[in-house]
């Protein structure tokens, strides 16, 4: 089908994405890996890191990697386990082989986002290579997982990473130009559909059951992570990766193909989750200043600025944050906290660069990242 049956659309205005790149795309002909179409995906994150933007790979094809070295189809379950290991490497290969800065592999399961310990970690990491503009490409952890590799999920965790990293797009490239209100090849009254409002049963029932060849997962896993990536705020592009002219459009913020609106704000999504979300009695107490950074600031709490730990927690737990000396124990702020109540009584009051020869470790300055943290009105939680 044409490209221009999508028209021409003009993407939201980005500063973070996350791109996913199917198995199709990155399969050769007689097994393994090629660059044909993914030197032009490689080029449209080039452009886009030029341009002062942030881009996250999640990408496919460790499967098809690993068939390319050993010649060989997967039988089983085992068996895709066992070649999904085995093609990491060239896998990321290929990408270093098209990008002029480091990258770095990035496995994840759905537990690992599901734990909020873990969730943390994943999203310390990535933004820490972000940070150190790194190319992070993040890949199923399909040696171990079972359902998620028989889904097909690379689609699903796309809309997860999206929202880990806190993205402002979700782009997945795929084999075909976008969705058809049939499929365009039985049906010749197909239409294309540019853009979708909501992902209502009809919209899906548009995508139909099939998947490629190739990949495990078809338009229908796509359109559940726009779905998904939809309700965090985040809007999600689809497009053909194997037509240079719609990828090149991209670094010029044009879309040919289907783009997923989001949900309202993105971040108001989460801070008024941050706000409402119960957190028991646990918390800490901070001074002054640290009370006046946080609400006129928007900055983030440093274990300095902690005075006392109130109750225990985990890392990762939402807590509420009091001001030292407030008879009334007002609630100023809610957060995810970076240390649990142990950690926390040790590191209180103390400069963060000492927090690693106190503790042994650190998963960074701030005891509350000011991206996991709301300040509340004075007449408390809405």
């Amino acid at each position: 089908m044409d490209a221009h049956a999508f028209g021409e659309q003009t993407l939201p205005e980005w500063r973070r994405a996350v791109l996913k790149v199917g198995s199709s795309l990155l399969a050769a002909d007689n097994g393994g890996l090629s660059d044909r179409f993914a030197a032009g995906l490689a080029q449209f994150v080039s452009r886009s890191r030029a341009q002062g933007r942030e881009v996250v790979i999640v990408s496919s094809g460790a499967v098809a990697a690993g068939r390319g070295v050993l010649h060989t189809e997967a039988a089983g379950l085992n068996q895709r386990q066992a070649l999904a290991a085995l093609g990491q490497a060239p896998m990321i290969a290929l990408w270093q082989s098209l990008s002029e800065v480091p990258v770095a592999q990035v496995l994840l399961s759905h537990d690992d986002v599901r734990n909020r310990r873990r969730y943390l970690n994943a999203r310390a990491t990535l933004r820490e290579l972000l940070r150190l503009k790194v190319l992070p490409v993040v890949n199923e952890n399909d040696t171990v997982a079972v359902d998620e590799l028989k889904l097909g999920d690379n689609d699903n965790l796309a809309a997860v990473v999206a929202a880990l990293v806190d993205a402002d797009l979700l782009l997945i490239a795929t084999d075909v130009q976008g969705l058809y209100s049939a499929h365009p090849i039985n049906d010749p009254l197909a239409r294309a559909v540019p853009r979708i409002g909501a992902i209502t049963p009809a919209i899906a029932c548009m995508a139909g059951d099939e998947s490629g060849g190739l990949g495990t997962g078809g338009m229908r896993t796509k359109l559940e992570a726009a779905s998904k990536a939809a309700a965090a705020g985040i809007g999600t592009a689809l497009f053909c990766g194997r037509d240079a002219a719609t990828v090149a459009a991209l670094a010029e913020g044009k879309l040919h193909g289907t783009y997923v609106e989001p949900h309202g704000d993105r971040l108001l999504a989460r801070k008024q989750w941050l706000r409402n979300a119960p957190t028991g009695l646990h918390g800490v107490r901070v001074d002054a200043g640290a009370a006046q950074a946080l609400g006129s600031r928007g900055a983030s709490l440093l274990p300095g600025g902690v005075v006392a730990v109130e109750g225990e927690f985990g890392r990762g737990d939402l807590i509420e944050v009091r001001i030292a000396g407030d008879a009334g124990a007002r609630v100023i702020a809610r957060g995810l906290v970076q240390y649990n109540s142990v950690d926390m009584q040790r590191i209180a009051g103390r400069h963060s660069g000492e927090i690693e020869t106190i503790l042994g470790y650190r998963y960074g300055e701030a005891v509350i990242h000011r991206d996991d943290l709301v300040v509340l009105p004075r007449e408390g939680v809405a």
